[in-house]
């Protein structure tokens, strides 16, 4: 494959000065390299992109496979110091589905806290929402000293230091094999005919970068009303990770799911606890 990465480079070092782009024939995880980079110390700006990426991540462990061609993973990495880093995964999230469907015409919608979904035609009787997953998104943090880091900081406050944010992206291009899986993947080529990676990756690197660097200055709350018109659980039956049940009624200024429970409206903002609808 050829990779547009100096047209993606000029797009992207006026905002972001000293940024390197780096593609990579096969690595174990983007995510999990920058870490082993930051640990060492070594915290500059890089987009670096994996064309087969062998032991990659998602949200709670879970593996995320990515052969070439089939998908498209990579992972942004800079220093970051938002006044709130909370609602985090979900701008990232806005900011894949607004580059991939602009208008939601292609029925791209957000799946709290950090996927993407798709809605189409019912599939089955046993599958009447017709739901598939389209991407994944996985938020790593390194303190500059290299003393640790934080997964998915989606819902920390008051970070009084600068870290080194790992934002990773795993896309689906041809459609994946869907065994195991409770929620169906599609491939961006279900929406977009003959669509590759790289040409993906022009279309959601450079905002992806806005994204962040405006979440840095003005937190969630701007995009809340946003990311609510592209909810895919809003007004939906969701069953919370500890059994209970509700209706999702959308987010937060702060990025919290709002769901409807026998106790009343709470808000769910735990990045361990998982939301599906029901």
């Amino acid at each position: 494959m050829i990779w547009p990465a100096e047209d993606l480079w000029l797009a992207m070092v006026a905002k972001q000065p000293g940024l390197t782009v780096e593609v990579l024939p096969e690595i174990d995880s983007t995510n999990t390299e920058l870490m082993r980079r930051a640990r060492a110390g070594q915290t500059e700006p890089v987009l670096l992109v994996a064309e087969t990426q062998t032991a990659g991540r998602g949200r709670l462990g879970r593996p995320w496979h990515g052969e070439a061609g089939h998908a498209l993973t990579f992972s942004l990495g800079l220093m970051f110091k938002p006044a709130d880093w909370s609602g985090l995964s979900l701008a990232v999230g806005l900011s894949l589905a607004r580059s991939l469907d602009p208008q939601g015409e292609l029925g791209v919608r957000l799946k709290w806290p950090n996927d993407l979904w798709v809605k189409r035609p019912p599939l089955s009787a046993h599958m009447p929402t017709g739901w598939g997953k389209l991407a994944g998104i996985l938020i790593e943090t390194a303190v500059p000293s290299g003393t640790g880091h934080r997964p998915d900081p989606g819902s920390a406050q008051g970070q009084e230091q600068a870290r080194y944010c790992v934002v990773g992206v795993g896309l689906n291009i041809a459609p994946p094999l869907a065994e195991g899986l409770s929620t169906a993947p599609l491939g961006l080529q279900d929406l977009q005919n003959g669509i590759t990676a790289p040409q993906a990756l022009m279309q959601v690197a450079e905002p992806l970068l806005a994204t962040l660097l405006a979440f840095e200055r003005t937190g969630f709350a701007p995009l809340q009303n946003a990311f609510n018109d592209r909810d895919a659980l809003h007004n939906l039956n969701v069953t919370l990770s500890d059994g209970r049940h509700g209706v999702a009624r959308g987010v937060d200024a702060a990025g919290a799911m709002l769901v409807d429970t026998e106790q009343g409206q709470e808000a769910i903002s735990s990045a361990e606890l998982s939301v599906r609808p029901v």
